[in-house]
């Protein structure tokens, strides 16, 4: 079994990239962004043709959530054209295409968890660039799986735990948003959660193919998450003091790309179709001596 990795630099891929390294029955072929290119579609099928995957896993996205707003053409050249080039070889070889999405395809006005069924309105252009990939996906590759996820964060890269890490060793006092919700989701359990479909993909001929939600339980605010990280930082004397935190409202910390206010994911479908439980995040930032530096 070939599985093909792009992005391998970013979160989910640096996590990927180590996790396949100690699973024998695969043949891993990671690239950085330098090595493939997804907006490339030229370079995309050369490398696709020369590997031959069973499986290709689309690490690589573009994240700047608020330069996307400026940067039009390249978010859409990397969240919507490399997935659709992805998507069309995938198809030509018949290799089955794993693609991570996110949150932010909805505009988080409903009330409850949302589900995989539920009507997409994304509220700025990364949002939509991302809902522009999947529908490429879905398009142009029969064998897919579309992951949403959200609040992605590890010890690779840049995100919220890091940020909040660096700010508390500096800052007595912080302010937080407090009324944006979601699910964190620690990259590795991204990781490990499409390993365990690429496995499935290996055993098993009849695969539910799809869009499916992924994320961390328990939900929380940004408030409540950034608490909690300085807690356990605190606690584990990764930073000397707790600092004082203040809660305000996405109107009050404006930003030129709009959040969802409600990014809680629905994790049912993935848990009944591939026995894959939510992200315990709590649970990854119990040595956040990893998250430094």
């Amino acid at each position: 079994m070939r599985i093909l990795i792009t992005g391998r630099q970013g979160q989910v891929g640096t996590c990927l990239t180590e996790k396949l390294s100690h699973e024998a029955s695969f043949e891993v072929l990671a690239l950085t962004k330098a090595e493939l290119d997804i907006t490339d579609q030229a370079r995309v099928n050369e490398v696709v043709y020369d590997f031959s995957p069973n499986i290709i896993i689309n690490a690589a996205a573009y994240t700047a959530v608020d330069k996307a707003e400026e940067q039009v053409q390249l978010a859409y050249g990397v969240n919507r054209d490399g997935p659709s080039y992805l998507a069309k070889v995938s198809q030509q070889i018949g290799a089955t295409l794993l693609h991570i999405s996110t949150d932010y395809v909805f505009d988080g006005n409903k009330l409850e968890e949302y589900v995989e069924t539920d009507a997409t309105k994304p509220l700025g252009i990364y949002g939509q660039s991302k809902l522009a990939g999947e529908q490429a996906v879905a398009e142009f590759c029969e064998k897919h799986i579309i992951l949403r996820t959200s609040w992605v964060f590890g010890e690779y890269g840049n995100n919220f735990v890091k940020t909040m890490l660096r700010l508390g060793a500096v800052r007595e006092q912080l302010n937080i948003v407090g009324d944006q919700f979601g699910g964190p989701t620690y990259a590795g359990d991204i990781a490990d959660s499409l390993i365990e479909i690429a496995k499935k993909i290996e055993k098993d001929k009849e695969i539910p193919y799809g869009v499916y939600h992924f994320s961390g339980l328990p939900q929380l605010s940004w408030y409540e998450f950034a608490d909690f990280i300085f807690e356990q930082a605190s606690a584990q004397g990764v930073i000397t003091s707790k600092p004082i935190l203040g809660k305000i409202s996405t109107a009050e910390y404006p930003t030129p790309a709009k959040r969802p206010l409600n990014s809680r994911l629905k994790v049912d479908k993935l848990k009944e179709s591939f026995s894959i439980e939510a992200s315990d995040w709590k649970a990854a930032i119990r040595d956040l001596q990893k998250y430094i530096g």
